[in-house]
């Protein structure tokens, strides 16, 4: 028989949820994620949520062996929590931060701190250039008052844009992680649209796992069960999404998802269910570029939805960043009339009994930390202001493009 011209790639993506001092059974947990990757010798390891640089180099010194190449991704003050193990080489890396992402004043929620990123390798297998992508998206707190989606939108619209931009000279692109939204979720919809890629649990052959190909489920002992109320099945919010461009062809002959705990364990690898695709590349039989999104009017309207979001969150900011302005007025202002009472208890004969200096000096301080937090919450929210009329505009480009191509038949 003929040997299989076909390359096969075998992926595996996690958000390990390894946060050190919070996350219950940490190394344990590490240990096992390090166990099954050694064990079943996937071709790449896309994990998101390795908040700690010293489980990133517990990993690598424990899978040197079977993944010699890998690379940490670091951004932010925390971290991007994103590293990459391949059993290829890998030839360059690139990370790119969004420019939105989340609240520094949020501490509970912690995005920001985290850097949100994407973080690409390139690997040459057997001739083929493979683009390899790794992010982590803002997290939904809540899907009824969602204060983050415009975030997380602008975030699928950058990471659609990285993709196209940086993939012009690969022959295949394979995007991996945790995206914090729903299979139907505008930025979903914008990734496969704009972007072109292929769900892998959509277009595989062979599916296995949770129900759906959820990855948060109830039976998981670390999730959220207030969290999956309305979702008694789980939900699907970790992907691994493909594409081949010019010459060759790209198909997904099966997508698994780890369901519950490790073998022979009582916990799981993660609050997450890992996601397992292999992927079949093969050369096309017909030539055909596929780097741009096609004209379709299903994507006029995904592209008119997502702008919509932005709007919503430019206009969100754009009220923050008044209040913000007036706050730091009115400190200043105030600063200024204790000014004014200051010189007057000192220069003033009319006034017998001066401002009590304890309480002078207690508003003075009050006055200036208002004026300080409000100032650098304006220029946080101008900022904000500016990426999200910035993506508002490039949006607006994208559709006028797509509505000429369409007119153009």
């Amino acid at each position: 028989m003929d040997k299989d011209p076909r390359l096969q790639l075998r992926v595996f993506d996690l958000n390990c949820w390894a946060i050190r001092y919070l996350s219950k059974f940490r190394q344990e947990r590490i240990e096992l994620i390090g166990d099954v990757l050694n064990q079943e010798g996937f071709d790449l390891a896309l994990l998101q949520e390795v908040w700690s640089e010293r489980d990133y180099w517990e990993l690598k010194k424990k899978l040197c062996a079977r993944y010699p190449s890998s690379h940490y991704f670091k951004s932010g003050v925390i971290g991007s929590g994103l590293c990459i193990f391949s059993r290829h080489q890998i030839l360059d890396t690139f990370l790119y931060q969004y420019s939105v992402n989340g609240y520094p004043y949020m501490f509970q929620h912690g995005d920001w701190f985290g850097g949100k990123s994407v973080g690409l390798v390139v690997l040459k297998i057997e001739g083929i250039v493979f683009n390899i992508y790794v992010t982590h998206l803002h997290a939904e707190y809540c899907r009824e008052k969602d204060a983050y989606l415009p975030h997380r939108v602008v975030q699928a619209w950058e990471l659609a844009q990285f993709l196209q931009h940086t993939s012009k000279g690969a022959d295949v692109v394979v995007l991996g992680g945790d995206l914090n939204m729903h299979p139907e979720d505008v930025g979903i919809r914008l990734l496969r649209g704009w972007a072109g890629l292929r769900d892998s649990f959509i277009a595989a052959e062979k599916v296995e796992g949770c129900h759906d190909g959820s990855t948060l489920v109830p039976a998981n002992c670390f999730t959220s069960k207030k969290e999956l109320q309305c979702y008694p099945q789980g939900i699907r919010i970790d992907y691994i999404l493909y594409k081949g461009l010019a010459q060759y062809e790209v198909k997904c002959s099966s997508h698994a998802t780890t369901t519950g705990t490790a073998p022979n364990k009582d916990i799981p690898y993660s609050d997450h269910e890992a996601v397992i695709a292999t992927l079949s590349v093969d050369k096309r039989k017909l030539d055909k570029g596929l780097n741009y999104p096609t004209a379709e009017p299903v994507l006029v309207d995904i592209l008119n939805e997502a702008r919509m979001e932005v709007r919503v969150g430019l206009h969100s900011a754009e009220r923050q960043q008044h209040s913000c302005g007036r706050m730091a007025v009115l400190a200043l202002l105030l600063l200024l009339m204790q000014g004014a009472m200051g010189l007057s208890s000192i220069f003033g004969e009319a006034l017998q009994q001066p401002f009590p200096k304890f309480s002078f000096s207690l508003l003075g301080l009050l006055a200036v930390l208002v004026l300080l937090i409000s100032a650098v919450l304006y220029l946080f929210h101008t900022i904000e202001v500016k990426m999200l009329q910035g993506t508002e505009e490039q949006m607006r480009v994208g559709l006028q493009t797509l509505q000429d191509k369409l007119r153009s038949g």
